[in-house]
């Protein structure tokens, strides 16, 4: 009877052993795993997005949209935007962002000047700086990379159309957009060293619309009130060449392909293309303002540890001419 007892003591303490055994193992396996997996899948990469006011033309709008749509929670960033068109208010957003503790600053500076400040604060943060649109005077230490369209070369690609369509002399209303911003910079650079270097090159008028439709239109109304003759409208985009086009209908002057003033615009938006397709307008610089993939793989890579080896990464862009333009272009580079 004792030898009966003592048997089953032993076998419940043997069982009593196995299931805790068991127990041991299953916790701290399931339990590890599982706070891994939390931790890695909720973290999101915070960036803070500076960029100039979404208003001001088709190509901001669409370079807006581009950016809202990539950079998203879905796709695992944690994204504030800001907009301004003005320097100073652009670096106090910069700042606030740093001092949110932002991963990432990606930057389209309203002027090119007067960022080292802001951009070192920002190194010194931690804070990993990316410029879009435009590339600003500073060391090039302080920014990761720079996406960026060519506007000196829009500018040359613009001039260059234009030389070949060998009129016997060019007498140009020049309609600038935002002074001291890059695509000012290089669209006007590229005209201002043609018409220096060739006496049958003569600007009737070079005044700022600062992208606006409206100004645009008054300045080609005070051309024409002051009796000057001119045979091209260079707009430095799409928006100040349809208000040149709104004086010219006004004042009854004929414009377009084989008419009296050549039109040329900048940016692509698809009803310009539509107006070079009619042949109401004659040229259309392309601005790309699909920047946001390539943003979103410069963040990965540096994610990833790894270097960017270009600084300085440069859209594809062309231009259009009304002639040669077609409807599957209109459909693929429109905004």
């Amino acid at each position: 009877m004792k030898m009966k007892k003592l048997f089953a003591i032993l076998m419940a303490a043997m069982m009593l052993v196995g299931l805790t055994a068991c127990g041991g193992e299953d916790k701290p396996t399931s339990g590890s795993n599982d706070a891994g997996t939390d931790t890695g899948s909720s973290k999101l990469i915070k960036v803070g997005i500076i960029n100039n006011d979404p208003n001001e033309s088709g190509y901001r709008t669409a370079n807006d949209k581009d950016l809202k749509d990539k950079f998203t929670k879905e796709n695992g960033y944690d994204a504030s935007f800001a907009y301004s068109k003005k320097n100073d208010e652009q670096m106090q957003q910069a700042q606030k962002m740093i001092q949110d503790e932002v991963d990432y600053l990606l930057l389209s500076a309203a002027g090119t000047s007067g960022w080292d400040t802001v951009l070192k604060e920002a190194k010194d943060a931690g804070t990993k700086v990316i410029l879009f649109d435009r590339i600003v005077d500073a060391d090039e230490s302080l920014y990761e990379a720079g996406v960026v369209s060519d506007m000196d070369k829009e500018g040359e690609t613009a001039v260059e159309w234009l030389k070949k369509q060998n009129l016997d002399k060019y007498e140009i209303i020049h309609i600038q957009g935002e002074m001291g911003s890059a695509a000012q910079q290089g669209r006007t650079g590229a005209l201002d060293k043609q018409v220096k270097a060739d006496k049958n090159w003569t600007l009737v008028a070079q005044q700022a619309a600062e992208w606006n439709t409206e100004t645009a239109q008054q300045i080609v109304q005070t051309v024409i009130d002051s009796k000057k003759t001119f045979n091209v409208i260079y707009a430095e985009n799409d928006d100040m060449a349809k208000g040149a086009a709104a004086a010219l209908d006004k004042a009854n002057i004929s414009h377009g392909v084989d008419k009296d003033v050549i039109i040329m615009g900048f940016d692509c938006n698809k009803w310009a293309l539509e107006e070079l397709k009619k042949g109401n307008w004659n040229y259309d610089g392309q601005c790309n303002p699909f920047q946001a993939e390539t943003l979103h793989e410069i963040i990965q890579k540096l994610q990833k540890g790894e270097t960017i080896s270009e600084k300085k990464v440069i859209m594809e862009e062309k231009g259009f001419d009304a002639k040669e333009i077609t409807d599957d272009d209109i459909k693929k580079f429109g905004i």
